[in-house]
């Protein structure tokens, strides 16, 4: 009853639920991207430099807004002559497009903590839709502001729609893109 009176004056003024903002903690974030070599062994790659924000109001979690930008000229693998391919005009060509984005406008709740992040990918200086598939750390309607928020995101792609084109017999099409983030409150 107690909380139903406490309701009583948000509904009565039509209050709006609060909406939260978070900056993506670039120091204790990943991004990973993989690929398939040859049909039988998997490549990968990090981009240790990012930054982002996301905006979740936890009454109204489909109107959550998120953004991520990527220093692609940070790429790293272990290989470095796969390194200096991969930033190459053959593939993400980092000297005329140093950054890969995500702009999410819309959240799916598919479960208490996973969801559906419907979105534009941008890379290479060309955007393409995108989902990532995402999965909290504690539930986003449970969100107060006050404590960090983890997101754990994948998603994958055909890298030829962004017009990565090159060695389509030795590197796979599909790439597989996980996103471990921790936002901190602004």
């Amino acid at each position: 009853m107690r909380i139903l009176l406490a309701l009583v004056p948000l509904l009565a003024t039509g209050a709006a639920p609060p909406v939260f903002r978070y900056e993506l903690d670039g120091s204790r974030s990943a991004i990973d991207a993989r690929v398939t070599v040859l049909g039988i062994a998997q490549k990968s790659a990090q981009f240790p430099r990012m930054s982002g924000a996301i905006a979740l109001s936890p009454g109204n979690l489909d109107a959550m807004s998120l953004a991520v930008a990527v220093d692609a000229r940070a790429l790293s693998t272990k290989d470095k002559d796969v390194e200096q391919q991969l930033k190459s005009e053959d593939f993400l060509d980092v000297a005329r497009h140093p950054t890969i984005s995500f702009s999410g406008q819309h959240l799916t709740m598919t479960g208490p903590s996973s969801g559906l992040v419907s979105g534009q990918l941008t890379a290479r200086g060309t955007t393409r839709p995108a989902v990532l598939q995402v999965s909290f750390a504690a539930p986003p309607a449970q969100a107060n502001g006050r404590e960090p928020v983890q997101i754990v995101a994948r998603t994958t792609i055909d890298r030829r729609q962004f017009g990565m084109n090159s060695h389509s017999v030795v590197v796979g099409r599909n790439v597989t893109i996980t996103i471990k983030a921790r936002m901190v409150p602004d």
